[in-house]
Order: C-alpha cells, then structure tokens, then sequence
C-alpha cells in the first residue's frame, strides 16, 4: 500500500490544538478529583487551579476563533464546514467512512462544531460560577456571591462536562480505529502537520 503526504495543519493551529486538549484534560481531572475529596483544603486549591485553567482555555477558544477566521486553509472555520456529507451519512447511514482528501474528516468536523459549542456554553456557565462561588473573573461584577443563581448554571456545566468527557474518549477512539481499520497514520498530524492518504491504484 502506497501512501502520499502533505503538510495540511501550521505549527499555529498545532499549537491551539495542544493548548486547547491540555487546558480541556486538566479541567477533567481537576474537577473530578476535587469532588472526590470535597470539604477538605485540597478541594479548595483544586478548584482555584480549576478555575485559572478554565481562563486559559476561554484564551485558547478565542484564539482558535481567531485563527478560524484568518488563518491558513485547513484552519478556517469553512473547512469544517461539510453539510453534503453529513447529509449523505444520515441518508446511508454510514459514520465511520475511510478519509478521503487531506484536511479535516467531513464526518468528524460536525463533532469538532457541537464540541467548541459546548465548551462555549461551558466557558459561559463556569465563569458564571467562578463568580458566583469564588468572587472572581469578569462576571463578579453581576453575579458575585450571588448563590441563589448557583442552581441556573450548575447543572448545565455538571451536565455538559459528561459531553465533553465523552467527546475526548470518542475522539482517541476514532483516530486509533481510523488507523487499525484503514492503514492511514492520523493521530500525528497534529504533531507533524503531515496528513496521509492512500495512492489510487
């Protein structure tokens, strides 16, 4: 089996990736081992480190806004963008297609499109709780140690962290089968920048 390569993803969208997975993974644990040991000062510091990297991913979504909008090809907004072939999965009913063409998998990019929205609610309901139960970040000024709003933006953060929990599984998931059932290497291009595909025979 012949493979081609080419440089599709630039050491800037590399970069918001790696920024972006780590601040995402960190919240994760924080959150998750700060539950396990509640009402102590452990939990306290842990959810103080939870909230500043709940900062530094609001910084890493506006830079992968940014990029989005005027960076390179690959790294558009639009290239996620594949409404025919989401169409044409939901009429075949066929989800795991082999990648064709370099850039984004089509099928995949609807899952990076409802992850960055849900993680954009998850920014807005976090800060909302970052003031209202830590008397802190730009929303203090409304919501500062207002605890009877503590129940509107809770649950929809407790809720949704489920989903994204659920999406970084996926996401691991669908690279290692990608590359057992089709023979493609893909989970490096996020570190090379090289996507590879198969040579028509």
């Amino acid at each position: 089996m012949l493979l081609s390569r080419e440089r599709v993803f630039d050491p800037i969208l590399r970069g918001i990736h790696a920024w972006n997975g780590l601040a995402v993974l960190l919240l994760i644990l924080s959150s998750q081992i700060a539950t396990w040991v509640e009402f102590t000062p452990e939990a306290s510091a842990l959810w103080r480190f939870h909230v500043w990297t709940g900062y530094a991913l609001v910084l890493g979504l506006v830079a992968r806004l940014s990029w989005g909008l005027h960076g390179t090809e690959h790294a558009r907004v639009g290239a996620l963008w594949h409404w025919r072939a989401w169409w044409r999965a939901l009429r075949t009913r066929r989800w795991f297609v082999e990648p064709v063409g370099y850039g984004h998998h089509p099928l995949a990019s609807a899952a990076y499109l409802a992850f960055y929205l849900i993680v954009l609610i998850m920014a807005v309901t976090g800060l909302a709780l970052a003031a209202i139960e830590q008397g802190g970040g730009p929303l203090v000024a409304w919501l500062g140690h207002d605890l009877r709003l503590k129940a509107l933006f809770k649950p929809p953060h407790d809720v949704l962290e489920e989903f994204v929990l659920g999406f970084v599984v996926l996401h691991i998931a669908a690279l290692i089968l990608h590359e057992v059932r089709h023979g493609v290497p893909m989970a490096q291009a996020m570190v090379s920048g090289f996507q590879y595909r198969k040579e028509k025979e």
